[in-house]
C-alpha cells in the first residue's frame, strides 16, 4: 500500500467525514460510536484503546479500504 490516508493521530471525526468508506470497517469490528461528540475528538489510537483494538490493524485495515475505494 503506497498511500497513507490515516494515522493513529487521525481523529475519529476527521474519518468519517473526509472517508465515508472507512466506516464499514469501524462498524465491522465493532465501533459503532461514530456519531457521538466525544468520538468527533478522539484519535483513532485513543477510540481503539477504549474499545480493546490494536491500533496499528486498524489503521491498516482503514488505509487498505480507502486505497480500494479510490483505485
Amino acid at each position: 500500500m503506497d498511500e497513507v490516508y490515516v494515522t493513529r493521530e487521525t481523529l475519529v471525526g476527521e474519518i468519517v467525514n473526509s472517508y465515508p468508506e472507512a466506516i464499514d470497517v469501524l462498524f465491522a469490528i465493532g465501533m459503532h460510536c461514530l456519531g457521538c461528540p466525544a468520538s468527533q475528538g478522539e484519535s483513532l489510537e485513543d477510540a481503539c484503546a477504549v474499545h480493546g483494538f490494536e491500533p496499528s490493524a486498524v489503521v491498516e485495515a482503514i488505509n487498505r479500504k480507502i486505497a480500494e475505494a479510490r483505485a
